[in-house]
Formats: structure tokens, C-alpha cells, sequence
């Protein structure tokens, strides 16, 4: 027989007799099992493990509060678990009772995700990673998990193991606790967004806050103070209104065409609202409507903005029953206490759509203000206001302005756009001809599609243009 093969046959037959001796078992060392059972000084796969689920937008609140806690203990101890794919398959108590068998669950590094904390902040958060430390003189053992549909887990999770049930129960409450006043988000502005897997799967995008004055913000006397005083003013007179029964949650609509400055309103809202937690939905996230309004009570004062609400007004496409998605989203803010410091901002450009629902609705929007078209002394100050810097004349701005009836403030922005556009071509400054050609331009029968565009072109029926797609952004212009 070959000397090899001899060799070969003889080392198997060993293989075969330890897989029948049980001896691969204590030879695995079950790492995961022995380190917890020596740190909990109990056999952990005889011990309850109690599980925490975190929504997937408090992920980064979790791992910073598990960070703090563990760190109490000055001998805290975060470590990692490997065995591949296998482990974000498993529970931990899975994991503890297969390690009985199995050495699948060897100890390694942490995984780790960058997450946002801030619009230009980020933390690197523990996706898979085992604490072991001491709370309150008990040993604890935590295994955090990142929210991951990939493997099933539309939730983060906390799974806690603890000597007895007690100190795991005592562990969780601080936890909860902790969660309930702190978090990265208050203060933020911050838009919810449609996960690939669904709504449940999804996170946050936080902005930066708009620096915005109200000279920037060109709309008829008194308007813009008259949004600004319900939306942010009322919650000064807490106090009155709690005395005499009054509710402090509050609704708005902004209504008008596409163009006219509804999302510039609400930017200057905002600019105007530090310190307050905001939260925008539009499109598809408005079916987070419920989780929305939940996270604005919870981190108030808020203000939560909800764009395009014509566009779901008759939708029960994102709904959870046969009710349009719009009534839920007014569910939600009837739902709220009536001390909360909850603004919500509605924006629409089809107002007939949203006010048939809202006459089912009663009570919700308390204050209704059309933003119109710009007047000429308006659009004067918008040509002025987009013309900064530019030398163009006080009697040519004034026969643009002349020129233009019935655009919008996005169309002053655009003329703007297109003189300069024009002499950069030419390469020869900026000049009023500049200015009057592109009035002429965009004032042409053949601009008719561009003008719609901007908001300006004919009207409906119903006096509105074609329903738009609103949207915040950072940068500057009305929408």
C-alpha cells in the first residue's frame, strides 16, 4: 500500500473515532459559549435571553447609550462574533445552544457601519458586536445588531443575557429610559426615506438648517409674518393656552400653482425654527406618516412637513386599508396630544383635491394661506433679489417686471439665469439688453412649455397648473 495513502487512511480512522467520542465538543472550546459562561458565571445555554427591538432610525441613539453604559465598567469588554453568514441568521440563543455541538461561533472584531449623526457628521455604530460588562454590580452580556432586511431583520436589536432575569430587566429600563430623552435627531432636520425593502427597512437624511432672512422671501405684506406667527409663534404662549384648554399642535397649509414659493416658505420656517426637531416627507415617504409623528411628539418641538399632499389625496396605494394614504397622514395629527409642540406644514398644488378630503377631516389644518402668483411690485423685488450683484438698471428691472405678468418667483430666477447665460456666450458683461432679450425670450409663444415648467404657463379649470413635485433642498429658489 502507498506510504501516502497509508498515512491518510489511518489519520481518518482517528477523525472518525473523535466525531464518536464526542470529543470535538470540548475541544471546539465553543468560544462564544465559554466567555459568555465565565463572564456570566452561570452556564449561559440554560439562561433566558430577552431581546430589545430598535427602529432602524434609532440605531445610532442605541449605540451610543450601549457605548455609555458598557463603559461604566472600567473592564467592559466589546468583542466580536465570526462563523460567516451563519450569525446574522441566528438569535444569540441560537448561537448559545448550538455552540454546545458546533464550533461555529469563534470570538472576533466587531462589525461596523458608518452612520450619519449630522449633515456632515458620522459614527462608526457596532452592527454585530457583543458588550460583556457589569451594571448596577450584576454581569450583563448585550449582542447589538444593525437593522439588515438582507438576512430577515427589518428591526436593530439589542439581545440581552443576563445571571438572572432581574439585572437584565433592571439593564433594559435604564436603557429604555435613556432613549426616551436623548437622541441625535432632536434638533435635526431630517427627511424620512423609502427603504429598497419597505418602509420598515428605512432611514433618515439629515440637512443642513437653511440660512435664510425674510427679506429673501418675497411674498405679499404680511403674509409671510402671518405663516411664521402660527407655525412658530403660538408655541411662545404654551402657557395661555394650556390654561384655558387650547391645543398647542397646530396645522398649515400652503397652498398655490407650482413655483410661487411654498417650499421657499417652509425653508424659511425652518431657518427660523433652531432648536426644533423637523421632519419632511414628500412622495412615497408620507406612508411613514404614523412613525412621523411618533418621532415629532417624542423629540418636540418639531415641525413636521408633509409636500405634495395632493398627490396622495385619493391614493391607497401606500395605505394600510381602503382609505386614501391622506387620511392617514390627518389621522396621525388628530392622534397627538393636544399639548404637543407639533407644527405640521401641508403643501399642495391642487387645493381642490386636498380640500375635499380635508371637509372629511375637520379640524386638523386650523390656518389656510395661498401663496399667488407675484404682483408687479413682487416681481420687482424678485428680479432684484436673483439680480444681486448684477448691474442691470432700476428701469429695466421694472419693464421686466412689467413684462411678465403671471410668472412665477421661478421664473424671475430663471430670467435672471438666462441674461447672464447670454452675455457669458457673448463674452461681454452683463447688460440691460441682456435682461430685456431674455424677457422676450421666455415671454415668446414658443417658450409656452417652459413657462409651464416654471409654474407659469395657462391654468386649469380649477385655476392651478399641472400638480408639481415639490422637495427641500439647500440650495436657494421657490418651489
Amino acid at each position: 500500500m502507498d506510504e501516502k495513502l497509508g498515512k491518510f487512511i489511518d489519520d481518518f480512522a482517528q477523525l472518525v473515532q473523535l466525531a464518536q467520542s464526542g470529543q470535538h465538543r470540548v475541544r471546539a472550546g465553543t468560544q462564544l459559549l465559554t466567555t459568555l459562561t465565565e463572564h456570566l458565571a452561570v452556564p449561559a445555554e440554560t439562561l433566558s435571553v430577552v431581546v430589545e427591538e430598535i427602529p432602524p432610525h434609532r440605531f445610532v441613539d442605541a449605540d451610543i447609550l450601549m457605548a455609555e453604559l458598557a463603559a461604566e465598567d472600567g473592564d467592559f469588554r466589546l468583542v466580536g462574533i465570526g462563523g460567516g453568514d451563519q450569525r446574522h441568521h441566528q438569535s444569540l440563543s441560537d448561537m448559545l445552544q448550538q455552540s454546545q455541538f458546533f464550533p461555529q461561533f469563534p470570538l472576533s472584531q466587531p462589525d461596523y457601519a458608518n452612520l450619519a449623526v449630522g449633515p456632515d457628521e458620522q459614527r462608526q455604530a457596532v452592527a454585530l458586536g457583543l458588550w460583556l460588562f457589569s451594571y448596577a454590580g450584576s454581569p450583563v452580556a448585550v449582542l447589538q445588531r444593525d437593522a439588515n432586511p438582507r438576512y430577515g431583520r427589518q428591526m436593530a436589536s439589542l439581545e440581552v443575557v443576563a445571571g438572572d432575569t432581574g439585572s437584565a430587566a433592571a439593564f433594559l429600563a435604564e436603557f429604555r429610559r435613556r432613549m426616551q430623552f436623548r437622541s441625535v435627531l432632536k434638533g435635526q432636520i431630517i427627511s424620512l426615506i423609502m427603504g429598497e425593502y419597505g418602509p420598515s427597512a428605512a432611514g433618515v437624511t439629515f440637512h443642513a438648517r437653511p440660512a435664510l432672512a425674510a427679506s429673501e422671501v418675497i411674498l405679499p405684506e404680511g403674509l409671510l409674518q402671518k405663516v411664521s406667527d402660527h407655525a412658530l409663534g403660538i408655541a411662545e404662549h404654551r402657557a395661555s393656552l394650556s390654561e384655558y384648554g387650547q391645543h398647542l399642535k397646530r396645522g398649515i397649509l400652503l397652498y398655490g400653482k407650482p413655483g410661487t414659493g411654498k417650499t421657499h416658505t417652509v425653508r424659511y420656517l425652518l431657518s427660523q425654527s433652531e432648536g426644533s426637531t423637523a421632519i419632511l416627507l414628500s412622495g412615497g415617504s408620507l406612508a411613514r406618516i404614523s412613525e412621523a409623528a411618533a418621532m415629532a411628539r417624542a423629540l418636540q418641538p418639531s415641525i413636521v412637513v408633509l409636500e405634495d399632499c395632493d398627490l396622495i389625496a385619493e391614493d391607497r396605494s401606500f395605505g394600510h386599508g381602503p382609505q386614501p394614504l391622506l387620511f392617514e397622514v390627518l389621522d396621525a395629527m388628530d392622534g397627538l396630544d393636544n399639548d404637543a409642540d407639533v407644527a405640521f406644514v401641508l403643501t399642495t398644488n391642487r387645493v381642490d383635491m386636498l380640500e375635499r378630503a380635508l371637509a372629511q377631516r375637520p379640524g386638523r389644518v386650523d390656518l389656510a394661506v395661498e401663496i399667488p402668483l407675484p404682483a408687479l411690485e413682487e416681481r420687482v423685488d424678485l428680479v432684484n433679489l436673483y439680480a444681486r450683484g448684477i448691474p442691470f438698471s432700476p428701469g429695466a428691472i421694472q419693464d421686466a417686471a412689467a413684462s411678465t405678468e403671471g410668472t412665477t418667483a421661478s421664473f424671475a430666477r430663471e430670467l435672471v439665469r438666462r441674461a447672464v447665460v447670454a452675455a457669458a456666450i457673448e463674452g461681454v458683461p452683463v447688460a440691460d439688453g441682456h435682461l430685456g432679450t431674455a424677457v422676450d425670450g421666455l415671454m415668446a409663444d414658443g417658450q409656452a412649455l417652459t413657462r409651464s415648467l416654471l409654474g407659469s404657463g395657462p391654468v386649469d379649470a380649477d385655476g392651478f397648473g399641472a400638480p408639481g413635485f415639490g422637495g427641500f433642498s439647500s440650495g436657494p429658489g421657490p418651489t
